[in-house]
C-alpha cells in the first residue's frame, strides 16, 4: 500500500512551530480572504472599464489590465511580508517609509509631474508614482508611537512632535494640492489624539479649525470652488465637467438595476475618462448590478469591523492607536469614493481601495492592510509547557 503524501496547506498544522506555522495559526485569515476577494473583484472590474479608456487614448486595449496585474505581484507580496513583521519591525518600516515619502513629497515641489492642474507625482524608473499615498499608513505608525510613548512617559514631548509632523505633512499636501488626501491624514490623525486622550477643548477647537479650513479652500482653489458649485448647484454643469461625470455615474447605476446589464455590455465607461479609477463604482453597477455594489460595501464593512473586534480585545495602547488609524483611511478613502460616484458629496479623485486601478495606491494599501494583519495577529504571552 502506497501512503498519500500530506498536502501543504494539511502540513500546516496547529502543532506547526515554524516561522510561518506560528504565522498562519496567528493571522486573522478571514481579513486575509476578504481583501483577496476584493482583489478578485478588482480584476474583474478593471477587465470591464479600462479596455474603452485606453482606447480613448489609442493605446492598446489590454494596457490598463496589463500594469494593473504587473502591479499586482508586488502588491500581494508587500501584503504577506509585511504582516510577517513583528511590531518592532513594522515601527521600523514605518518610520523609513515616512521618511523617504516626507523626502519625496518635498521633491515633488520642484520636480513634481503635473496631471490635471496638480503636482502630485515623481517619475521614478519611467514610472509616476504618488508619493502622498505611501506617507498615510506610515504616518498612521508613527503617531501611534509617539502619542503611546507620551502617555506612558509623560516627560517625553510626543504629542508636541506629532503636531510638529501633522503641520508638515498637511503644509506639503496643501502645496500640490491634495485636500482629498489632507482631509483623510486630518481625520486619521484626530482620530488617534481623541483616542489617545485629547482633551475636549482642543477637539472643538479642532473642529473649528476644520471648518475655517474647508471655506477657506473653496475660496482659495478654484478647482475646490468649482466641485462645490457643482455639486450644490447642479444646473450649472457644463458638458465636460464635474456635473458630466456625476450625471454619467448616476445613469449607470440606473441602467444596471438589481442584476446589471452584464460582463462588457455597460456604456459609461467609453464616456468617463476615470472609469477604471475613481468611476470604477459606477461601472460595477451598470455592468453587474446593486447586488455586486452590495457585496463589496459588504467586504469592506466586514474588514473595518473586524479589525474593531480586535481593537476592543487589545491590551496594547501603541496597537490600538495604530490600527485605528489605518482603518479610518481605509474606510474614510472608501466613503469618499462610493459617496462621489453617487452624488452624496462632491467629486474628489480617490480610488477604492483594491479595486480601482494605480499601482502607487495598491502597493500603499498593501503596506497599510500588511501592518493591520501583522499588528492583530494573536501574540502569545504565556511560556508553553514542556
Amino acid at each position: 500500500m502506497f501512503k498519500e503524501k500530506p498536502s501543504p496547506m494539511l502540513s500546516l498544522a496547529r502543532t506547526n512551530t515554524t516561522f510561518i506555522g506560528r504565522w498562519w495559526w496567528t493571522i486573522d485569515r478571514w481579513i486575509v480572504i476578504a481583501i483577496l476577494l476584493l482583489i478578485s473583484i478588482g480584476i474583474l472590474l478593471i477587465m470591464a472599464a479600462s479596455p474603452a479608456v485606453a482606447d480613448q487614448h489609442h493605446w492598446n486595449s489590454f494596457y490598463f489590465i496589463k500594469k494593473h496585474l504587473i502591479f499586482l505581484i508586488p502588491t500581494l507580496l508587500i501584503l504577506g511580508g509585511v504582516s510577517l513583521l513583528s511590531i518592532g519591525n513594522i515601527k521600523k518600516l514605518a518610520f523609513t517609509v515616512f521618511a523617504v515619502s516626507m523626502g519625496g513629497l518635498c521633491l515633488t515641489w520642484f520636480s513634481g509631474v503635473e496631471i490635471k492642474g496638480a503636482s502630485r507625482w515623481l517619475m521614478i524608473g519611467g514610472m509616476s508614482i504618488q508619493v502622498s499615498e505611501f506617507v498615510k499608513p506610515a504616518f498612521a505608525i508613527v503617531s501611534a508611537w509617539l502619542f503611546s510613548k507620551q502617555h506612558f512617559e509623560p516627560s517625553f514631548p510626543g504629542n508636541i512632535i506629532s503636531i510638529l509632523l501633522y503641520l508638515l505633512v498637511i503644509g506639503l499636501l496643501l502645496l500640490q494640492p491634495d485636500l482629498g488626501m489632507l482631509i483623510v491624514v486630518t481625520v486619521m490623525w484626530f482620530s488617534q489624539f481623541f483616542l489617545a486622550g485629547l482633551p475636549l477643548f482642543w477637539i472643538f477647537s479642532a473642529g473649528g479649525i476644520g471648518l475655517t479650513g474647508i471655506v477657506g479652500a473653496y475660496f482659495l482653489f478654484s478647482h475646490v470652488k468649482r466641485r462645490v458649485d457643482h455639486f450644490l448647484f447642479p444646473d450649472i454643469g457644463d458638458k465636460f465637467g464635474d456635473r458630466y461625470q456625476i450625471t454619467q455615474s448616476l445613469d449607470a447605476f440606473m441602467n444596471g438595476g438589481l442584476i446589471g446589464k452584464g460582463p462588457g455590455e455597460g456604456t459609461v465607461k467609453k464616456y468617463l475618462p476615470d472609469a477604471h479609477a475613481d468611476f470604477i463604482f459606477a461601472v460595477a453597477g451598470e455592468e453587474f448590478g446593486l447586488i455586486l455594489c452590495l457585496c463589496l460595501v459588504v467586504f469592506f464593512a466586514f474588514i473595518i469591523l473586524r479589525c474593531l473586534n480586535h481593537l476592543f480585545k487589545e491590551r496594547n495602547l501603541f496597537v490600538v492607536l495604530a490600527v485605528s488609524g489605518l482603518i479610518v483611511q481605509f474606510g474614510l478613502q472608501t466613503i469618499i469614493n462610493m459617496a462621489s460616484t453617487l452624488n452624496l458629496m462632491p467629486t474628489k479623485g480617490m480610488t477604492l481601495p483594491f479595486i480601482s486601478y494605480g499601482g502607487s495606491s495598491m502597493l500603499a494599501l498593501a503596506i497599510a492592510m500588511g501592518m493591520v494583519l501583522g499588528l492583530t495577529r494573536r501574540r502569545i504571552e504565556v511560556h508553553e509547557r514542556l
